[in-house]
């Protein structure tokens, strides 16, 4: 199954960029998977929607990396655009009822790159990664469109809660990033706090609380902020 994922990944870069790489068969990659029928023709639905978001993850990196000279560069060269095709196809799988390989190609990006992305995590349009390495999202993560992340920053939980088995309960336990948001490099936010829109969290920050629309943060002060609305702005 494993050595099914690579070129899987491979069909669909191709089909989000036929510019640039050899046209590769989607849907004969996903019978290699041994998905299903059903689960296949729903991903082959939900493709134009992958690429439309992918194309706007590039766009997002141009706008905020001056060292950016093109478009192609972006797709060719840089890790946080990798990812972000095994993401978004990760996270559609994901959403599909797929068991074990949306994590197997989110954790494939993860080795080949250093940046950890839950295939569960929800991610909105326009999402610009600098650098990258060290970068964890977590499950139940959810980022609102037009948000920038530095190397290092960790979008993690704070505790978890127990059942009566002793396991850890699957629920909410991660931050709500809204729109228009940069985090800085080596940033820490935990638990399921809500970052208000139009914020910056700055480099080095360990965060456990709230904070409102337009704020600023540097080293944990809370430099200004305006209203807050809890969830607003995604």
């Amino acid at each position: 199954m494993h050595s099914n994922i690579k070129p899987f990944i491979e069909s669909v870069r191709a089909f989000i960029f036929p510019e640039y790489f050899e046209a590769g068969g989607v849907r004969s990659a996903l019978e290699r998977m041994e998905v299903g029928e059903a689960v296949a023709d729903a991903f082959i639905l939900r493709l134009p929607e992958i690429v439309r978001l992918v194309r706007t993850d590039v766009e997002a990196v141009m706008q905020n990396d001056p060292a950016a000279a093109s478009e192609e560069e972006i797709i060719l060269c840089y890790p946080a655009i990798n990812v972000m095709i095994h993401y978004r196809s990760a996270h559609e799988l994901y959403l599909l009822g797929v068991p074990t390989i949306p994590r197997m190609i989110t954790e494939k990006a993860h080795s080949e790159n250093g940046i950890d992305i839950h295939p569960a995590a929800t991610i909105g349009e326009y999402f610009a990664i600098d650098h990258g390495t060290g970068i964890v999202v977590g499950a139940t993560c959810r980022i609102g469109n037009h948000v920038m992340l530095y190397q290092g920053v960790t979008l993690g939980a704070r505790n978890f809660h127990y059942d009566e088995a002793g396991r850890p309960r699957d629920i909410a336990r991660h931050p709500i990033i809204e729109d228009n948001v940069t985090i800085y490099s080596n940033a820490s936010i935990l638990g399921c706090i809500t970052i208000g829109h139009d914020s910056v969290v700055g480099g080095n920050v360990w965060l456990t609380h709230s904070v409102a629309p337009h704020s600023k943060v540097l080293q944990g002060k809370i430099v200004c902020q305006g209203l807050f609305e809890d969830g607003a702005g995604i």
